[in-house]
């Protein structure tokens, strides 16, 4: 196989670029994984102040389907020219080493990875398995969701998240996945292991805080041992390697002493070729929530996973809420995606993702009197908030240079939900999606940026 670099894929021109072979990688998910589809995977926050946080509610699936058979609408992709320096990379992506890296950063659809699940497995099988990317360190809120691998934690764990529960102000700085996890006591253990050969990984990283009291850790990878040490004299953020001959199952971690450690994120690879695309959500976040983590954790972990493309999926909580103030999200979404930048130290592709179409039964939440406000029947509405979200994106990607996906255009517009949840694509609460649902969307977003690609090249 001929290997390439990103710096060297980074060079090639859009003319210069050449058909991508399919079937290269098929993944294969468990039984079990595919049963976790089904399960509700987060809490319904939507128009909550922002310190509450709501617990898990199991919305019904209806039992009679609609008679027509739901099909995602093409062309929804806005901008392509702003990720043409992605896009001209993936006919090559079989031959990086390390794979290419696409991270997703936004709310509980990108946490519960029902749509970046469905794109990750049509891409991986395009383009190749790079492996399943960066995540969250082992499980830090029940009912945590992670296609492909499994994480598993001792008790001796305590999350902090930029939202939600399991945040504590003035503790743990937090990073790029939202969510860092410290352990006090030796004999603390995490680990995380491929559901299938397919997520099998030969290359393995931790990051974490650093500091004067930080603490060593013991990282076992199929026979290959390392002990890393947390210790600096100054606090500030780390990422450590462990790369093996062949992928393996598995890795375990386990703190050797009684000083502090606290993880931030972890990432596998299997460096033949291909892709990951990291999925770090948090549910119920909004993008102001993402000022909330650290610079210096921050652009440690962004240059570390060095993304060829940055995803920002937000949008939907902003939209839900009654008291949206709209000039102060356009503020952040600039501000955010500036700050991206300048961590990364380049003009890294960025991708809007806008939300998808949603209602609500609520009409505090809704608020028929706005002219946005769509009224779907039986009581549901798309709330107007949306729509105003959705249109301040379109204008921000074109100002900002960033390319846009109509995630609501995709699902066939206002008032679709309503079919979507009657033949079992989105859940009764009229947001979230099955694991169906999330494929054909998946799908649809990979295949947009396909023809994006191709018809660049032209």
């Amino acid at each position: 196989m001929h290997v390439l670099s990103r710096e060297t894929m980074g060079r090639l021109t859009l003319a210069s670029a050449i058909p991508a072979s399919r079937g290269l990688r098929h993944l294969l998910l468990t039984p079990a994984a595919m049963l976790l589809g089904t399960c509700v995977y987060g809490q319904t926050i939507y128009n909550l102040p922002s310190n509450t946080y709501a617990s898990p509610v199991v919305q019904p699936l209806p039992t009679t389907p609609a008679a027509e058979t739901i099909r995602t609408v093409p062309g929804q992709l806005r901008n392509p020219a702003a990720i043409a320096s992605f896009l001209v990379k993936l006919p090559f992506a079989t031959g990086a080493v390390p794979p290419l890296s696409i991270v997703q950063i936004g709310d509980s659809h990108t946490a519960g990875d029902m749509l970046t699940n469905g794109w990750r497995v049509r891409w991986q099988a395009e383009y190749g398995a790079g492996g399943r990317g960066a995540q969250a360190v082992g499980r830090p809120y029940p009912g945590y969701l992670s296609w492909g691998v499994t994480a598993r934690q001792s008790p001796d764990w305590t999350p902090n998240s930029i939202f939600g529960r399991q945040r504590t102000e003035g503790g743990a700085l937090l990073g790029l996945s939202g969510f860092t996890q410290t352990a006090q006591h030796a004999g603390a253990s995490l680990s995380l292991s491929a559901d299938s050969v397919a997520y099998q990984f030969d290359h393995f990283s931790l990051c974490g805080l650093t500091g004067p009291d930080k603490g060593v850790v013991h990282v076992a990878m199929s026979g290959t041992e390392r002990d890393w040490s947390f210790a600096a004299a100054t606090p500030g953020a780390t990422c450590f390697d462990l790369t093996t001959p062949l992928p393996v199952p598995s890795v375990s971690i386990t703190t050797v002493d009684d000083r502090p450690v606290s993880l931030t994120s972890w990432e596998s690879q299997h460096q033949a070729g291909g892709l990951t695309l990291s999925n770090l959500g948090v549910v119920g976040s909004r993008l102001i929530h993402f000022t909330r983590n650290d610079d210096k954790v921050l652009g440690v972990e962004l240059r570390h996973t060095h993304p060829d493309l940055v995803v920002v999926a937000f949008g939907t909580n902003e939209g839900f809420d009654p008291g949206l103030k709209l000039d102060e999200a356009e503020t952040t979404m600039r501000e955010q995606i500036a700050r991206i930048r300048r961590l990364l130290g380049r003009n890294v592709p960025i991708l809007l993702l806008g939300p998808p179409d949603a209602a609500s039964s609520r009409s505090d939440v809704a608020l028929p009197g706005l002219s946005q406000t769509v009224a779907c029947g039986n009581g549901w509405s798309v709330p107007g908030n949306l729509a105003r979200i959705r249109a301040m994106q379109i204008r921000l990607a074109q100002e900002m240079n960033l390319a846009f996906w109509d995630w609501q255009g995709a699902m066939g517009g206002s008032c679709t939900t309503m079919n979507w949840v009657a033949q079992g694509l989105q859940r009764g609460d009229h947001v979230h999606f099955t694991a169906d649902g999330g494929k054909r969307l998946g799908e649809a977003l990979a295949a947009d940026l396909d023809r994006a690609r191709l018809d660049l090249t032209k």
